[in-house]
């Protein structure tokens, strides 16, 4: 098992902009792909949450995330991800990430998107994704531009601790 130190809300690498991933069959991109894999599984087991990372999270400026969503039958690298159609509706809801754990930002998302990307075979594939899956792509897809969701907060109140989250008799919807 490969898992790689997550990196943290002030590195810098995680503000960088994405390189596009040229070999899908090369050694490298098979390597990021599985300390993907093996970071997020690794996350998920000792936090019990968790559903996707992309590859700047773990240091790596290459277009690749890494989807576990069994509740839609996905669980596999996205390479060179891009959204192809937004819906014109738009969801609100607390959003976290690995690389601010324990902080919650309130964002508003398209509720449905198309996503175009190659697998891990290299063949060209497109997702059409509603809500939660639609969201999880997005803030991923986001990472990859060096965009997090503290750059998408609604306001200057739509921040919570994850502790802190259900305290004000509001629920709270918590994505990943």
């Amino acid at each position: 098992m490969a898992a790689r130190r997550i990196l943290l809300l002030g590195d810098a690498a995680l503000w960088r902009r994405c390189a596009r991933v040229k070999g899908v069959a090369a050694p490298a991109t098979r390597r990021a792909i599985r300390d993907l894999r093996d970071t997020l599984l690794d996350f998920r087991k000792k936090n019990g949450f968790g559903r996707g990372i992309a590859a700047p999270q773990i240091g790596m400026l290459k277009r690749i995330i890494y989807v576990h969503f069994p509740k839609e039958g996905i669980d596999g690298a996205f390479i060179n991800p891009r959204i192809i159609r937004k819906s014109k509706t738009k969801i609100r809801l607390w959003d976290d990430c690995f690389s601010f754990p324990g902080l919650l930002v309130r964002v508003e998302r398209w509720r449905d998107v198309m996503v175009g990307y190659t697998d891990e075979t290299g063949k060209k594939r497109t997702i059409i994704a509603d809500n939660g899956l639609s969201e999880l792509l997005q803030h991923e897809i986001d990472h990859l531009d060096g965009i997090l969701a503290v750059q998408r907060a609604i306001d200057g109140r739509s921040f919570a601790l994850r502790g802190e989250s259900g305290k004000s008799g509001k629920r709270k919807r918590m994505i990943r």
